[in-house]
């Protein structure tokens, strides 16, 4: 699985860790997180996440 960052914070996005925080589990893909989920440090939804 593939980690993906914020261009607007550079929040990185690891899969293996997932967001727990935000109802993400690890081993969650980026893929798979829902379409509403956004950048828990600045926000954004995923539209602003480029691959690692």
């Amino acid at each position: 699985m593939e980690s993906y960052r914020c261009v607007i914070c550079d929040y990185i996005y690891d899969p293996v860790q997932g967001d727990p925080a935000n109802g993400v589990a690890p081993g969650t893909s980026f893929f798979e997180i829902s379409d509403d989920w956004v950048c828990p440090v600045c926000g954004m939804d995923k539209g602003n996440f480029e691959k690692v």
